[in-house]
């Protein structure tokens, strides 16, 4: 059987270049990337790559409060604390309660801790229960309810704040006439953006596609 080839997000020449040429994340993020090695599906974590853009992005914006629907092992997590404010919180959302912990005592050794809130439950369930407005919301979990997070989201941050959408091209399958089940989800995300008033927004071709969303 010969392999489907997919749509190439980038070149992998390009792709080579920008990473060999892309500051390293700290080494408290390099620690829980190695300790996610250990978990069953490893490639849940965002990695290197996209960890350094989080990072810069939240220093950029210096957000007082974050949202980050997907926890995983927590590396979202960490590399969203580098622009926080002084103060600021980080909720953080998980479905699968096994993973509640996971980074705490990198948490602690970098002195987050009490800046990260922990949920373990549906996001659908749990967005509307967070008393809190948003800066900054990072969405990388069940990649076909993309659009009811948003919905959930979108008033509960003030004009200005971002959302950032992980995975939206699907390792190009999206751009595909073959595309598969998660990967129509995410185009049918793309385009309720792209049509939304209340937004403007910019796909990002990098690492598995980053949507960028600015609520007016």
């Amino acid at each position: 059987m010969i392999e489907e080839k997919f749509p190439d997000i980038t070149s992998p020449e390009i792709y080579d270049y920008c990473k060999t040429l892309t500051s390293d994340t700290c080494k408290d993020l390099q620690e829980l990337e190695q300790r996610s090695m250990t978990t069953s599906d490893p490639k849940m974590i965002s990695g290197s790559y996209l960890g350094q853009f989080l990072s810069i992005v939240t220093k950029i914006i210096n957000p007082k409060t974050i949202l980050e629907i997907g926890t995983y092992t927590g590396y979202g997590t960490l590399a969203l604390s580098k622009g926080l404010q002084k103060g600021g919180i980080i909720h953080t959302i998980e479905k699968n309660p096994k993973m509640k912990g996971f980074a705490d005592d990198i948490f602690i050794k970098e002195g987050i801790s009490d800046n990260v809130v922990q949920h373990i439950g549906d996001a659908a369930h749990l967005i509307s229960e967070i008393d809190a407005t948003f800066d900054l919301v990072f969405m990388d979990a069940a990649k076909r309810q993309y659009i009811k997070y948003f919905d959930l989201v979108i008033d509960k941050m003030h004009s200005g704040g971002i959302i950032l959408s992980d995975n939206v091209l699907w390792k190009g399958k999206v751009a595909s006439a073959n595309n598969d089940k998660l990967g129509e989800g995410l185009d049918a995300f793309n385009r309720y953006i792209y049509e939304n008033v209340y937004v403007e927004n910019i796909i990002l071709p990098i690492d598995d596609g980053v949507h960028v969303i600015r609520k007016l």
